[in-house]
């Protein structure tokens, strides 16, 4: 593992975007899927499954109980994750839990923003978690009712970040066609990577933490706004490749988690965030309130202790880890979910990290 002070700076800035026209985001919808499994079970079936490395498990057995994850929701029943599955058959598995979970969250959205399916102009797609080529928003535009001549954009690679990315590209197409509305949708199926055959503690770490959801919104410069969405932005630090991804192997994606990641929020989020929103004339203090992914609970507590929060500020954050686990780029939408439902704050930062390794940053204001 490196050394924390041994990584480098951030490489690029690209600076804060305000789009020419302010977009709307006009509705927001979630899905998850059927199968609920408590943390107890996870720990009792991760016990059982890894008994040929008890002692690796047992050492990092406390993850389960640290995690602060009450309830997650998978793609398949828990029996399912005992049986030996290589690549094929995992990426069937996400085929079909995927699309499910794009039509039931896209429907949602499309009728929270009182559109119907024929309105949508343009669809973003995004999910790291299994490939689906023709892509998920062309096997499932016909059951949604999209029109033909629908524009698609497939995103692939964004992990975590591609809630807020997703959004912010979204955003970027809308306002650059004024009055056409986009459809985004993201699907991750986080659980199906979990893998019994590996000596790799991230492979532990990852039955602990992983669940499966989605979210949906749309997006248009026309209509009545929850939020408006001011700009966005990203930063990317160099030789960090390493910290958080996927591996490619014979039996299907490897997680990749580098212990790193909390100490290297801690040295770098502060200064990573206030120089994006510098870049547009504004401040941290600006802002009301962050709305960002829970990648974890460590992961959390050193975001607080990095922008100087106090220590469970991030509440709608933990309890989205608590009732979901961490599913990758939805869990983003599913705390903003949650803000909307309470109150929006006049200004909204939505942060979330993904491979890279990357922050993307995303403003959201009240109308």
């Amino acid at each position: 593992m490196r050394c924390i002070q041994c990584l480098p700076q951030p490489l690029l800035a690209r600076p804060f975007e305000r789009f020419k026209l302010t977009a709307s985001l006009l509705s927001l919808a979630t899905a998850v899927p059927p199968f609920p499994v408590s943390q107890a079970e996870a720990k009792a079936t991760g016990r059982a499954l890894f008994a040929g490395r008890k002692a690796l498990f047992d050492r990092l057995s406390g993850v389960f109980d640290n995690a602060e994850i009450d309830e997650r929701q998978l793609v398949a029943p828990l029996a399912w994750y005992g049986e030996n599955h290589g690549w094929s058959e995992r990426n069937r598995t996400y085929l079909a839990a995927a699309d499910a979970l794009f039509i039931e969250a896209a429907r949602g959205a499309i009728e929270r923003a009182g559109l119907q399916p024929s309105d949508i102009d343009g669809v973003i797609a995004v999910s790291t978690t299994g490939i689906a080529t023709p892509s998920l928003e062309a096997r499932n535009a016909k059951a949604l009712g999209l029109r033909p001549d629908i524009r698609r954009v497939p995103i692939f690679g964004l992990g975590c970040a591609g809630g807020v990315s997703g959004l912010a590209t979204a955003a970027r197409l809308a306002a650059a066609d004024p009055g056409s509305r986009w459809l985004f949708v993201t699907v991750e199926t986080c659980s199906i990577s979990i893998r019994l055959d590996s000596d790799d503690p991230a492979a532990i770490v990852a039955t602990a933490l992983f669940g499966d959801g989605s979210a949906a919104a749309v997006i248009s410069t026309d209509g009545d706004a929850i939020a408006f969405v001011e700009g966005s932005g990203e930063r990317l630090w160099p030789d960090t490749l390493g910290i958080m991804g996927w591996r490619v192997e014979d039996p299907g994606l490897a997680v990749v988690f580098d212990r790193a990641i909390p100490p290297f929020l801690e040295a770098n989020l502060s200064a990573g965030l206030d120089s994006i929103l510098a870049s547009m004339g504004m401040s941290f203090a600006d802002f009301d309130r962050l709305c960002s992914h829970p990648g974890g609970a460590k992961v959390l507590t050193a975001m607080e202790s990095a922008l100087g929060l106090q220590t469970g500020t991030l509440d709608l954050e933990r309890e989205v880890l608590r009732e979901h686990g961490n599913m990758s780029a939805p869990t983003v939408l599913f705390v903003l979910q949650k803000l909307i439902e309470r109150g929006l704050p006049g200004r909204t930062l939505m942060t979330a990290l993904g491979p890279g390794f990357t922050l993307a940053a995303l403003s959201l204001r009240r109308p």
